[in-house]
């Protein structure tokens, strides 16, 4: 369907631009939206009618969005959520929860300016885009976190998620480290720190399958003791 553009719409053109689009596009949201006509005889020349007051109404509104942009711009919105140990969300966060967050801070956003390609699944520092106007956009941040002090770190740089991995990885190289082996050891061996005074005793062998029993040398009761003769 060939349309006339009543404001800028993304990579399809500036206002008054002739283009066309699919049908469904067309009739399920650039018309009822009233971002654009119908491209027939009649729609053109009530547009060239109306360019000029169009264009500075949109111009008007473009201001006003840039002021505003400049208090929104850069805004950060703390959101505390549940995860999990590798930082994934037990749900999502959505434009909705961007809007409520940036009203709370005092900025007055709908939901239908907020711009996510898909709904934010894991804790971090996420940039989200705002469409105050179709040729304004600002970019705020939604810092999504599990506490407040998680957040604060995020704040100030620190990536959790690389932070969670590395603690990971270390308790399994302590883990690792503490059940290692002595590499000097022979076959059978029992490592000294298992034993205690170098002997293994009846609790040791029942606590521990591979210690060998430490034993004396035993006398012969039927031997003689050599007495001297008067």
């Amino acid at each position: 369907m060939d349309i006339i553009l009543l404001e800028r719409i993304g990579n399809l053109g500036s206002i008054g631009d002739v283009v066309t689009v699919k049908d469904g596009y067309a009739r399920n949201f650039l018309l009822p939206q009233k971002k654009a006509l119908r491209a027939n005889a009649a729609n053109k020349k009530v547009f060239e009618a109306n360019r000029e007051r169009l264009e500075k109404e949109n111009a008007e509104r473009r201001g006003e969005a840039e002021k505003a942009g400049e208090k929104i711009d850069g805004a950060e919105i703390v959101l505390i959520r549940a995860s999990s140990n590798a930082g994934q969300l037990y749900g999502s966060v959505n434009v909705r929860d961007i809007a409520s967050g940036l009203e709370a801070k005092g900025h007055d956003v709908d939901k239908k300016q907020i711009i996510m390609g898909s709904p934010i699944k894991s804790i971090g520092m996420h940039d989200v885009t705002v469409a105050l106007h179709p040729e304004v956009h600002v970019t705020v941040k939604a810092n999504v976190a599990r506490s407040d002090d998680e957040a604060e770190l995020q704040s100030q740089g620190v990536d959790v998620l690389a932070q969670l991995f590395e603690d990971e990885q270390k308790e399994i190289e302590e883990a690792a480290a503490a059940n290692q082996t002595d590499p000097n050891l022979e076959p059978g061996e029992i490592p000294a720190e298992l034993l205690e005074d170098g002997v293994s005793t009846p609790e040791d062998q029942s606590q521990r399958e591979s210690l060998i029993e430490a034993t004396e040398p035993e006398t012969d009761s039927d031997e003689v003791t050599p007495t001297e003769e008067g």
